[in-house]
């Protein structure tokens, strides 16, 4: 920097410790250096000396002295790297609607939402692409199974996602979720209850149906409607998760005996049932619809279309994806 900045706090940024705020603009500036301005009084707060732990609050100046270091965002977009572009360019392709506050993603069938072991690339990972001129990275506010397809929503901005969270936890908003799944459910449309608690097994975390009071047990609740049906050999289920566990509805599907197709973790079947021909060995899970209030304004209502192998199920199958709009 050439010199002395004075830099507004934003509303997304309400309540953070001042560094924590340094962190997030300024990353490259060490907590020792920091400490050393603010002993110094080199940087203020509204003109006063200020401390780490000083909560900033919306409206106020920050008074930066020169720095070595760059502020987050100032890079040229010709000095990020390759696959920053193509991380990018990847997540405009699956963009379903945005705003100044939030983006909706339809994200693929196996793209990670976040990492983990084993997982080199995801949603998570990508959006440092999507960084602004202020370095802020857009957050996750939820999350869908690696190999579930659909709606992802993101936040832009820290206040954003605040609000947006606590719409998940308050259950305001609406997830309704497509599935193929074996057999046909006996009642036209039920709610499923029941508790769920999570194992460590060797391919993973996995989920199962737990006595209420067991230990680390968790009430999940979860409704479904039969939308169509191929015989009694498959039917087209609209699921909605009331509450939201880990693998909830695929964990409900098989718990009343219709377990998801092409599921690795909870599909069972007997000896003499065969998979059906044409159809993929892929997860047939699709987060259709959200509806949740904007962080600002109104209601944010986005629909994602079937990924490619659901399609050719519905196709192969004959099933009209009118028919479900319809009765929604």
């Amino acid at each position: 920097m050439a010199g002395v900045e004075q830099i507004k706090v934003e509303d997304g940024e309400a309540g953070m410790r001042l560094d924590r705020w340094f962190k997030a603009h300024y990353p490259g500036l060490g907590f020792g250096h920091l400490q050393k301005l603010l002993r110094s009084g080199q940087v203020r707060v509204d003109g006063a000396r200020a401390k780490a732990d000083t909560r900033v609050e919306p409206g106020q100046t920050i008074r930066i002295p020169p720095l070595d270091v760059d502020r987050k965002g100032d890079a040229p977009l010709t000095q990020r790297t390759m696959r920053g572009v193509e991380d990018g360019e990847a997540l405009s392709r699956m963009l379903l609607y945005e705003d100044d506050k939030v983006f909706v993603f339809d994200k693929p069938a196996g793209l990670a939402v976040q990492g983990g072991s084993g997982v080199t690339r995801s949603v998570d990972s990508m959006l440092e692409a999507f960084r602004n001129k202020k370095g802020e990275k857009p957050r996750l506010v939820h999350r869908l199974d690696r190999d579930t397809s659909g709606v992802l929503v993101v936040a832009r901005t820290r206040l954003a996602a605040m609000k947006l969270a606590e719409a998940f936890r308050g259950r305001d908003a609406k997830k309704k979720y497509w599935a193929l799944v074996k057999g046909v459910p006996k009642k036209r449309d039920d709610k499923i209850s029941t508790w769920l608690v999570k194992e460590q097994t060797p391919d993973g975390d996995r989920m199962r149906v737990a006595r209420h009071g067991e230990e680390g047990a968790d009430h999940a609740v979860s409704y479904y409607r039969v939308v169509e049906q191929a015989g009694q050999a498959l039917a087209w289920l609209e699921m909605e998760p009331y509450t939201g566990r880990t693998h909830q509805l695929r964990v409900h599907a098989a718990h009343i005996g219709h377990p998801i197709i092409g599921d690795p973790k909870y599909f069972e079947a007997d000896q003499n049932w065969e998979f059906p021909g044409g159809i993929q060995n892929r997860l047939h899970l699709h987060a259709r619809r959200i509806v949740i209030p904007h962080p600002e304004r109104g209601v944010i209502d986005v629909t994602a279309q079937l990924p490619p192998h659901m399609r050719q199920s519905w196709n192969l199958l004959g099933f009209d994806d009118a028919s479900a709009e319809d009765e929604a």
